[in-house]
């Protein structure tokens, strides 16, 4: 396991990467670890598939638990995501549930679930084995449901919940209610960015009026409707987009514009280094332990690497580590 963990954080990618890395650091192994013989790339696959895959996302929360540096404030986001080639014609592809610290950059969990439909039963199992505690939860649509609301509440965090057509009804009274208030005031927050060519304007209203909804009380902890809207200017073409939330947060639409912006950073800050730094999405690893526990490993590097100080990019980190046994002793203080 210390020489998977090695290969990954070195730039490696599988099984047969951990048989070359421990051919090629045969003697810092031997000085570090007492390695007496190299295992093989068949070794180690039977190890990934020995190992429990709840067992080792254990490991991965207990090393975000001890990483971690905000709890109170922090922006949680739960989003999953699927591992492309480890699907066949037999068995569909694995997907994951992941934890994400907005503020930490961390990941904080991870369950996985045979089906992406499956993550609506998954996120309250998640969030149960986290410390939520004065976090903010956000979700998209799909995980918009009222355990996910009563979890955050006995987990004493708020949630921020995107809501679209799979509540059909909530949703077209949510909307036709808030689309008045752009008509009545003005937002209560407004953000303005250029770049790449592109002016892009957010403004945010929140409305703390609820109790017109007839079915509020089967929300737990429900205290706001938002929109969020967006307009993107590209030279002569403008495009305008609104989207909806329900939320515990009170009346500050500042916060909840923060939050809502701030979830999308598990697709950039997680999901997109998972492909583009670690080449998740090409792992042919389709036993399901293995698939699983690979998974958690370079979630585990990827933490791991956050942690490093310097400017260096993810990449550069990884490259650094391969080249300098010193770095990859720096990035394994944990």
């Amino acid at each position: 396991m210390f020489i998977a963990l090695c290969t990954y954080l070195s730039g490696g990618d599988g099984f047969y990467d951990m048989e070359d890395y421990a051919h090629a650091r045969q003697e810092w192994l031997r000085e570090h670890i007492g390695m007496r013989d190299i295992p093989s790339h068949d070794t180690f696959n039977r190890v990934f598939q020995a190992i429990s895959p709840a067992r080792f996302g254990e490991c991965l929360m207990e090393l975000s638990r001890h990483l971690r540096e905000q709890v109170t404030g922090d922006i949680v986001a739960f989003d999953g995501k699927t591992h492309r080639r480890t699907g066949n014609k037999d068995s569909p592809a694995l997907h994951m549930l992941n934890a994400w610290s907005v503020e930490n950059r961390l990941v904080l969990g991870q369950l996985a679930v045979e089906e992406k439909s499956n993550e609506i039963t998954a996120v309250p199992q998640l969030m149960d084995m986290l410390d939520l505690k004065g976090c903010v939860v956000t979700a998209d649509a799909l995980n918009c449901q009222k355990a996910v609301a009563a979890k955050a509440m006995e987990k004493k965090a708020d949630y921020l919940l995107a809501l679209k057509g799979n509540h059909p009804v909530f949703y077209e009274e949510v909307r036709t209610y808030m689309d008045e208030l752009p008509l009545r005031s003005p937002p209560g927050f407004e953000q303005i960015e250029k770049e790449h060519g592109r002016i892009e304007t957010r403004r945010c209203w929140q409305s703390d009026s609820v109790d017109w909804y007839s079915d509020k009380a089967q929300w737990p902890g429900l205290r706001s409707f938002v929109l969020i809207e967006s307009i993107r200017e590209h030279g002569d073409k403008v495009e305008t987009s609104r989207r909806y939330y329900i939320s515990s947060l009170p009346q500050g639409e500042s916060y909840a514009a923060r939050s809502a912006r701030a979830h999308w950073r598990i697709e950039n800050s997680l999901h997109w280094c998972l492909d583009v730094v670690f080449n998740e999405d090409q792992s042919r690893a389709r036993a399901r332990n293995a698939a699983k526990n690979l998974g958690t490993l370079r979630s585990i590097c990827l933490n791991l690497l956050r942690r490093i100080p310097g400017k260096s990019s993810l990449k550069g980190k990884r490259f650094k580590i391969a080249l300098s046994e010193d770095f990859l002793l720096q990035a394994l203080r944990i």
